[in-house]
């Protein structure tokens, strides 16, 4: 399995319009972080969890040559605005891109995007297959199964992704025990850590190390702005 991070920044990406704090001020790449999202490539399956307003300027740095399925974690618009750059990719591979989330999701791009789904399209449009799914209910891929587990956003139910040894969780801020448990011992887990002091809607640096001894991965990474 091959990750690209394509983007670990928060909501407004760092740096931030007109911030003067030491870390938008940096002149550090590692201080230029585009909006959260991660290529995933294994085998014949090419996978893109999040479609952030990044997502071009992501596929234009990282040469992604198609993408099997777009995998969403929930509606937030720093997870979705990209939706209509995803053209470029039909016409590639001459079809459609199957979008997966919870049926919330779906129907909130259907309301913002809404252009795209009419009954009355016009050329040039993306060309997107929406495709519900459940926490807890694996799905395939291209025979890739792909297990979805319900993390807590605040008062926000969110998607993460258990993809064969990989665990993927952006924007936490609570995991149920039972979640906890399927994800204990697996190799590889990326979780969200927004900054040092507590925050209402997503784990801290602190929170994220405790997830981290929890579920004992052989390898814990964090996106820590």
């Amino acid at each position: 399995m091959k990750i690209i991070f394509l983007g670990t920044g928060t909501s407004q990406g760092v740096p931030m319009i007109m911030c003067s704090c030491a870390t938008c001020l940096s002149k550090d790449l590692k201080d230029k972080r585009l909006r959260t999202s991660i290529h995933i490539q294994e085998s014949n399956v090419s996978l893109v969890i999040d479609i952030g307003p990044d997502f071009r300027q992501q596929m234009l740095t990282h040469h992604i040559p198609d993408i099997s399925a777009i995998l969403l974690t929930h509606n937030h618009v720093d997870h979705t605005a990209g939706i209509d750059d995803i053209r470029p990719y039909n016409g590639i591979q001459n079809g459609t891109i199957p979008f997966f989330g919870e049926q919330y999701v779906l129907e909130d791009l259907k309301n913002r995007f809404h252009y795209i789904f009419s009954e009355h399209r016009y050329q040039g449009l993306p060309q997107v297959d929406l495709k519900t799914i459940e926490p807890n209910k694996t799905f395939l891929i291209n025979d890739l199964p792909i297990l979805p587990l319900r993390v807590m956003h605040g008062h926000l139910p969110i998607l993460a992704y258990k993809i064969k040894n990989l665990v993927y969780i952006t924007d936490a801020s609570l995991i149920d025990e039972q979640v906890i448990d399927s994800m204990r011992g697996v190799e590889c887990l990326v979780i969200n850590a927004l900054r040092i002091a507590k925050h209402p809607t997503h784990f801290n640096l602190q929170d994220c190390l405790d997830m981290i001894q929890l579920i004992q991965p052989r390898k814990g990474l964090h996106h820590t702005p």
